[in-house]
Parts: structure tokens; C-alpha cells; sequence
């Protein structure tokens, strides 16, 4: 049997590399993965039920704002994540929480702060810092609709926000083409949506780099 691992998802080479290092001396009994974008992410935890954590940046390649947060989440429901990111501010944290996020650690964050709040997330706790921001209802009817969505339906939805027709969505995921049109009729159903826009305008609100100005 495979020993407990946590996986680093970062498309950063240096900050990944110090964090794997950090995991190494503090969570020895663990092995470390890691991915530098979404696809490589989802492909890791295909290949490896035996991670016990994900530790996540938000900014990916493959990745828009929170999908890739909402999208562990929705495929590997029993496995925490903890995002880290150099974005830190309140709402920004305050939605990764409402998104399902087990922990946030800020990347300016003391190694011995990270150490204790992956701890805290492996005991089966939830770490993060301390936030102004208030409950969003919006965010949280917002995390409902998305929850809705099947994995794959997830997929089709972060296509159709990059403006790709029903012929390249199936080329892109695979599929065939009427697969796609139904599934992109189901999501707008589920998300209730009236146009591929509007579906699309709603992925766009998950980008948190908007925050960044935000009260």
C-alpha cells in the first residue's frame, strides 16, 4: 500500500520547491507530489488516491480563479484543500472558505505558520487567518449552483467561459459533439443561466484577482 501523500499544485518552480521541502522535514511520513497546472492536477489525483491533502494556488495555467478549488472539490470530495496564494485579501479569503477550502495560508506566511495550519487541516480541523470580510450570500448561492454540476460538466462550463463552440469543446474534452450540447444545456439549467454569456460572465466572477481592490 502506497504511503499518504500530499500534492503541491503551484506553477511556480521555486516557491513549489520550498514548500516540498518544508513538507519533507515536517510531514516526513508523507510522500510529495506536485502539479504545475490544473491538468496536471486533475491527472495526480487520478493516479493517486493515496494524497490526504492539496495544497493549491489559485493562479494556474488551466485554471480560472477558483475552478480549480471547485473542481477538486466537486470530484474529490474527501480530500481537503488548503489554498496558498500571494493574494491574501479578506473577501479573497473569506470566498476560498465559502468555495471549500479546508485552510488558507498566506504565501508571506512564516514556514513555522504553515507547517501548523497543514497540521491543523490534517487533524481533520480548517485553518485561517483572521478576516474583516463578512459572509457573502451571493458567493454562497453561487457555490450551491456550481455544486450542481457533474465533473465533466464542471469541464464543458470552464470551455464555454473560453469562448469555445460546442465543435472545439468536443475536441478539446473528447467527446462527441451532441455530448456537449447537452451537456452545456444542462448546465445552463443547473447554473440558471439563460445564454452561454451569462454562463460564462458567472466563471469570470470566480477570478479573485477583482478582489484585489475590493473593501
Amino acid at each position: 500500500m502506497s504511503a499518504p501523500a500530499l500534492l503541491v499544485a503551484d506553477d511556480h518552480p521555486l516557491f513549489r520547491a520550498a514548500l516540498i521541502q518544508l513538507l519533507r522535514e515536517r510531514f516526513a511520513a508523507y510522500a510529495t507530489l506536485e502539479a504545475a497546472s490544473a491538468t496536471t492536477l486533475g491527472q495526480a489525483l487520478a493516479e493517486h488516491a493515496e494524497v490526504e491533502l492539496v495544497l493549491l494556488d489559485l493562479a494556474m495555467p488551466g485554471a480560472r480563479g477558483f475552478s480549480a478549488l471547485l473542481h477538486v472539490r466537486g470530484e474529490y470530495p474527501q480530500v481537503p484543500v488548503v489554498v496558498i496564494s500571494s493574494n491574501d485579501h479578506p473577501r479573497v479569503i473569506r470566498r476560498a472558505q465559502q468555495f471549500g477550502a479546508a485552510g488558507f495560508i498566506p504565501k508571506s506566511a512564516a514556514a513555522e505558520d504553515m507547517a501548523a495550519a497543514i497540521e491543523t487541516v490534517l487533524d481533520g480541523g480548517s485553518w485561517f487567518p483572521a478576516m474583516a470580510a463578512e459572509h457573502s450570500e451571493a458567493d454562497a448561492a453561487l457555490a450551491a449552483r456550481l455544486a450542481r454540476l457533474t465533473p465533466q460538466q464542471f469541464r464543458v462550463l470552464l470551455c464555454l467561459a473560453d469562448g469555445l463552440l460546442n465543435k472545439q469543446i468536443a475536441h478539446e474534452l473528447g467527446l462527441a459533439e451532441n455530448t456537449v450540447k447537452v451537456h452545456v444545456t444542462a448546465i445552463l439549467k443547473k447554473l440558471e443561466c439563460y445564454s452561454r454569456t451569462q454562463a460564462a460572465v458567472l466563471v469570470k466572477s470566480l477570478e479573485p484577482e477583482q478582489e484585489a481592490g475590493a473593501d
